[in-house]
């Protein structure tokens, strides 16, 4: 079985440019793929809300440790590193890479997305990991919900059942991570500590210049399907306002919602609604109401600020709190500017998942900072009243949803979470295939050559489609 997954690991190769916040970011359809940087690296401290709960207390004593003296992570950006810190009991800084939890040395083996440079590394660690030492063995890995099934489906991560935990243990998990991260036998090989349901983020100055209000109700009754998506796009155009940043914005709304997965069987698959974004995409770009550049960039980033004139942005609660430039001074986050609806369909985007790597020397460690980190509802309820995550955790989402007192920074004091919760809900993972995220890469590629008219038809950009797609996964048919 090892021969075959090194053969899967080594042959498997990821589009580039795909990055994460808190998850994946989408690629941008332009022709040219932006530069992969991470935005949680440099993510700002959210503002505590007025909400205040019960900290785990830092002094409680650590695990008893296997073996192992050093607990390997490796991750792509050190947004689940701050979360450790921050919110795991005991964790000590020792430097930039390193720290430690009780008698255990923590390193953190950060190797950034560009050029899909963390998966390949990853490869590297885990196809070495029975030859390695004790001390050098990969212990806990994340990986997103694009790749997920790369992981999951081979035997280098460990299923949860083995490192003690149990199903009441995640009873309160919102189901869809579970489903990222279980193999195709049904087996459950890992565990989030955060949920993605995406909402329309939209600025609230230019909401009340052009339609006379910036409350949500209103402005969502504004973009409550497609059609009005692009009546009011109109007009925001006419008072100099792009609806979107670009036409990548919207292509995981899109995509979330095809009933068709990626591949069926060895089939290439392309559903209605990737179709439809395509066209959708091109006559906003034809009209002038956005722009086609990728997401990450710096013109894609001006929307941040007032000068940008971009009246809308889809994301999740990490994109809102750790990507909107809410520490810097002018931005409309730093000022409490924006503000979330529905839009027009629901989506999810992202979310990053603790695995353990089989031979580890530390389970018992990796057990409690999965239990920690992702089932305790103390921790859980620190992490969003500190840092405005949407957490993996139902009770304490609904409990917050529901509490007055909790309230948003970048949104103005808004609330959001009761739409949070209503889109966790609807998440359906049943499409997730080991190809998505070359497969959806690929598609906008050719067809971002397709939106700036640089092929006449989509005909034409469906056959370049097909071309990088069987390049990049020869074992697949059209």
């Amino acid at each position: 079985m090892r021969k075959k997954i090194l053969g899967v690991l080594l042959s498997t190769t990821m589009v580039a440019g795909m990055l994460s916040a808190c998850g994946s970011a989408a690629e941008a359809p332009a022709t040219e793929a932006p530069a992969a940087e991470a935005p949680a690296a440099e993510a700002p401290a959210a503002e505590t809300p007025a909400a205040e709960a019960e900290a785990p207390a830092a002094e409680a004593e650590a695990p008893a440790a296997d073996e192992g003296k050093v607990l390997n992570i490796s991750a792509w950006n050190e947004e689940f590193k701050s979360r450790l810190t921050d919110h795991y009991p005991g964790y000590e800084v020792v430097d930039g890479t390193t720290g430690k939890i009780g008698d255990v040395t923590v390193n953190w083996l950060i190797t950034p997305n560009e050029e899909n440079a963390y998966q390949n590394r990853l490869d590297e660690l885990l196809l070495a990991q029975d030859s390695a030492a004790a001390d050098d063995k990969i212990d806990l890995f994340l990986v997103e919900a694009d790749y997920a099934v790369k992981y999951t489906d081979t035997d280098y991560t460990m299923p949860i059942k083995d490192l003690g935990i149990t199903d009441d243990e995640l009873k309160d998990q919102y189901s869809y991570t579970q489903a990222v991260v279980t193999d195709s036998n049904g087996v459950l090989k890992g565990s989030s500590w955060q949920g993605c349901p995406g909402v329309m983020i939209y600025n609230r100055a230019i909401a009340k210049e052009v339609f006379g209000t910036d409350e949500p109700a209103d402005i969502q009754a504004k973009f409550a399907d497609w059609d009005k998506f692009f009546e009011s796009a109109g007009e925001l155009d006419k008072a100099g306002y792009d609806v979107i940043s670009s036409t990548a914005d919207t292509f995981r709304v899109y995509q979330n919602n095809a009933k068709l997965p990626w591949v069926n069987g060895t089939q290439i698959q392309v559903d209605d609604n990737l179709k439809k974004w395509v066209e959708d995409s091109k006559k906003l770009a034809d009209a002038g109401y956005c722009n086609t550049w990728g997401q990450w960039g710096e013109d894609w980033n001006k929307g941040f600020y007032p000068e940008g004139k971009v009246f809308a942005y889809f994301g999740p609660a990490w994109l809102i709190d750790f990507c909107m430039a809410a520490d810097v001074e002018g931005s409309v986050a730093h000022d409490g500017g924006w503000a979330a609806t529905e839009g027009p369909q629901g989506f999810y985007w992202g979310g990053t998942w603790i695995c353990a790597a089989t031979g580890t020397d530390n389970a018992n460690l990796v057990a409690d900072i999965m239990r920690k980190m992702t089932m305790d509802p103390a921790v859980m309820k620190d992490i969003v009243l500190k840092d405005n995550d949407f957490v993996n955790n139902r009770p304490v989402m609904e409990e917050l949803a529901n509490d007055p007192s909790y309230q948003n920074a970048v949104l103005g004091g808004q609330n959001p979470l009761k739409m949070f919760c209503a889109g966790a809900d609807n998440i359906d993972m049943a499409n997730l295939t080991a190809y998505d995220q070359g497969l959806l890469g690929d598609f906008q590629t050719a067809m971002g050559d397709y939106i700036n008219g640089n092929y006449a038809t989509y005909d034409e950009a469906l056959e370049q489609f097909y071309t990088l797609a069987l390049q990049r996964y020869p074992e697949l048919t059209r």
